[in-house]
């Protein structure tokens, strides 16, 4: 496996306290004590079950819940109080099992013989890589998402894969070490990488951007009915370049088995970006995602500000 290639700014580090420092070294530490060790020494689908029931017990009492609950019920408006309770538990349960399993992500490989992801659309992917002209993949925060970037990079498609990075160095190197394990050989923070974008479209590669939470700069765009700012990048890119859009979604079957669906936003090419223009292209993109979340509303990330206030 090639070396890890990881873009991220050192303004981050160069800028902070000393005291601040000595935080992150703490927090690390605790990372490791509490979390990464007990959970490694699990089975996956011990840790998954896990991880999935403490976040059931603790989400609740933690602020996100409140959000959880506005958003879903600005999404689903005829759903009862208990409904929404209900969902939103199955929600911290999905986000407890995706924290349960991140410790084994090297242990989960797609392709393998007996692996517990199944992906679906493999000559999407195969056709993609053979073309040499790279796409823009896009998807949502549905179950693992990690999954996600996996079943692209391991069939191999090369492709950039574009992530949240975490305020503590020490903690996200740790991640992405395991990303990289896994089969993610470049990563970039949103924000810090469009150059890199860019550059991995013009050079004939592939690009993955998570495209469903909020963005303050970004357009507003209907999401189950409401406009919600939203970043328009990921088609202005496709559309730039003239690459296809390429849909996926993960799919939590059992703890630590999934599936994965790989769909062209255009089923009439391939080959070229979709026609229309950027703004209704990350509508379409918008509805793929809103879709998915209608099909399976328990495995999707609720916990943030999706809309405006």
């Amino acid at each position: 496996m090639s070396e890890l290639q990881y873009i991220r700014s050192s303004d981050v580090e160069s800028r902070a306290s000393f005291g601040r420092r000595i935080g992150w070294r703490f927090e690390a530490l605790a990372w490791d004590l509490l979390y990464w060790c007990p959970l490694s020494l699990m089975p996956p689908e011990l840790a998954s079950k896990v991880g999935g029931r403490l976040a059931k017990l603790v989400g609740p009492r933690l602020k996100q819940h409140k959000t959880a609950l506005q958003n879903i019920g600005r999404a689903f408006p005829g759903l009862s109080v208990n409904e929404r309770v209900r969902l939103a538990l199955e929600a911290w349960q999905s986000v407890g099992q995706l924290a349960g399993e991140l410790p084994h992500l090297s242990r989960l490989p797609p392709y393998t013989e007996g692996s517990v992801i199944d992906v679906v659309g493999t000559e999407i992917l195969d056709h993609v890589e053979q073309s040499g002209k790279g796409a823009v993949f896009v998807s949502g925060h549905f179950a693992n998402w990690e999954v996600m970037a996996a079943a692209i990079c391991c069939r191999p498609v090369d492709c950039l894969v574009t992530y949240r990075a975490i305020n503590n160095p020490h903690i996200d190197r740790r991640l992405n070490k395991v990303r990289h394990d896994y089969g993610i050989n470049i990563l970039t923070p949103k924000g810090l990488g469009t150059r890199q974008l860019m550059a991995a479209l013009q050079a004939g590669r592939s690009i993955a951007i998570l495209n469903d939470q909020k963005f303050r700069e970004g357009i507003p765009v209907p999401f189950f009915g409401r406009d919600a700012m939203t970043a328009p990048g990921a088609a202005r890119l496709a559309k730039k370049y003239d690459v296809p859009i390429i849909f996926v979604s993960t799919r939590r079957l059992a703890p630590a088995r999934f599936e994965v669906i790989i769909s062209a936003l255009d089923h009439e090419s391939l080959d070229h970006c979709p026609l229309g223009s950027p703004e209704e292209l990350t509508e379409q993109i918008t509805r793929r995602i809103e879709a998915e979340i209608r099909e399976n509303p328990g495995q999707w990330f609720w916990m943030h500000n999706r809309w405006p206030k």
